[in-house]
């Protein structure tokens, strides 16, 4: 009379499941890694991948030679600020689109932005995609 069981136990060991399991972790982290970086000004600029979703209410740009322009009428240096408040008064969440050409020294831009903050609108710099 033979008692034992006619199942054996292997006692070895698959690893093709661990290592299908470490591979989908390693796609996972590779493909959100990417969106857990902070929000960052890009320093090859101009050129960037990717777009704004925030809604425009004021749209300031600045030429190589130092012309400002807000929602395309010319406007004088000493004069963007007033502008700017007379565009944005009563908007809930101001926004202001920065449009910097290419060769603008970076102090034509942190102009812009010193405005945007003394007065707490949200400033977002526009870039040409790729």
């Amino acid at each position: 009379m033979n008692l034992r069981g006619r199942n054996k136990v292997s006692a070895e060991f698959s690893m093709s499941s661990m290592t299908d399991i470490v591979f989908l972790l390693l796609v996972f982290f590779l493909l959100t890694s990417p969106a857990i970086t902070p929000d960052a000004l890009d320093l090859i600029l101009p050129k960037a991948k990717g777009k704004t979703t925030h809604q425009q209410n004021a749209s300031v740009s600045v030429t190589k030679k130092g012309a400002y322009y807000i929602n395309k009428e010319r406007v004088n240096k000493k004069n963007i600020a007033l502008e700017l408040d007379k565009i944005l008064v009563g908007q809930k969440k101001p926004t202001i689109i920065l449009r910097a050409e290419v060769g603008v020294p970076i102090e034509d831009a942190v102009f812009i932005m010193d405005i945007a903050n003394k007065n707490n609108y949200k400033v977002v710099l526009a870039v040409r995609p790729n």
